[in-house]
C-alpha cells in the first residue's frame, strides 16, 4: 500500500505536469513548446485550409498573422502575398515559425518576430489582410486588441478570426470546459459580430461550417 507521502507526491507531479501542459497549448516554450507548435500546425491545418477558402487575397498583399503558432499560416499567406509577418508571444512558436518559414525568411519575403496583439509593433495603415487562427480567445482585451489591429490595418484592409472554440459549436460541450481551464473566452458567433462592430469593423461578414464546427469572422476598416 502506498504511503500518504507517496500518493500525494504523486498527485503533486500529476498536477504539475498537467498545469505544464496547459501552459504550453496557451504559449508554448522554448524546448517543449516547439513540439506543441508543430503539433497546432497538424491539428489546425484542416481548419485553416476551409478559412482561406472563405477568403480572398487582394494581389500585392502585405499580410500579417497574429499568433503565428507552427508558422503553417504564415507560409499560406506567403503562396499570394508579396511580404508576410507574423508574430506570437510565445518564444517556441516563434522559433517554429522561424525553423517553418526558414526559406522565405532568407529571400525576404517573410518576417516573424516576439510581439503581442495588445502593442503591434508596427506603423499605421501597414496590411491588406490579418488572421488570427485559433487565437483570439486567448486575448488578454479583445475589443482593444482587435482596435490595435485596426490601427495597422490599410483603409478596406480586412481582419479574418478563425476558431473552432465558440459558444454554440457542435463540439461546445466536449471543448467548453478545456477552454474554460485555459482562461479563454466564450463567444458565440453573435458575440464576435458584437465584437468587431464594437471595435470599429465594418461589412462583418460570417462563415460556419457546423458539421466540423468551425467558424470564421472577417471585418474590414472603414475607408474614412
Amino acid at each position: 500500500m502506498h504511503s500518504p507521502y507517496l500518493l500525494a507526491l504523486r498527485y503533486s507531479a500529476e498536477l504539475c505536469l498537467a498545469a505544464y501542459l496547459i501552459r504550453q497549448v496557451k504559449k508554448p516554450d522554448r524546448f517543449a513548446g516547439r513540439l506543441f507548435a508543430w503539433l497546432m500546425n497538424r491539428s489546425h491545418a484542416a481548419l485553416t485550409d476551409w478559412a482561406f477558402a472563405q477568403l480572398k487575397i487582394p494581389g500585392g498583399a502585405t499580410a500579417l498573422d497574429v499568433g503565428c503558432g507552427g508558422g503553417r499560416t504564415i507560409h499560406k499567406l506567403a503562396e499570394q502575398a508579396i511580404q508576410t509577418y507574423g508574430i506570437d508571444y510565445a518564444p517556441g512558436s516563434v522559433a517554429a515559425s522561424h525553423a517553418d518559414n526558414k526559406r522565405l525568411i532568407a529571400e525576404g519575403r517573410v518576417h516573424v518576430e516576439r510581439a503581442s496583439v495588445s502593442r503591434l509593433p508596427f506603423t499605421d495603415n501597414k496590411f491588406d489582410l490579418v488572421t488570427a487562427i485559433e487565437t483570439q480567445y486567448y486575448w488578454p482585451h479583445p475589443q482593444g486588441n482587435m482596435r490595435e489591429i485596426l490601427r495597422v490595418l490599410k483603409p478596406s484592409g480586412r481582419l479574418m478570426v478563425v476558431t473552432e472554440s465558440y459558444k454554440g459549436a457542435r463540439h461546445d460541450a466536449l471543448l467548453g470546459p478545456v477552454m474554460k481551464q485555459l482562461g479563454s473566452s466564450r463567444l458565440s458567433g453573435d458575440d464576435h459580430r458584437a465584437l468587431f462592430l464594437a471595435a470599429g469593423y465594418e461589412g462583418v461578414e460570417i462563415a460556419e461550417n457546423r458539421r466540423r464546427g468551425w467558424i470564421a469572422v472577417t471585418g474590414a476598416k472603414p475607408t474614412a
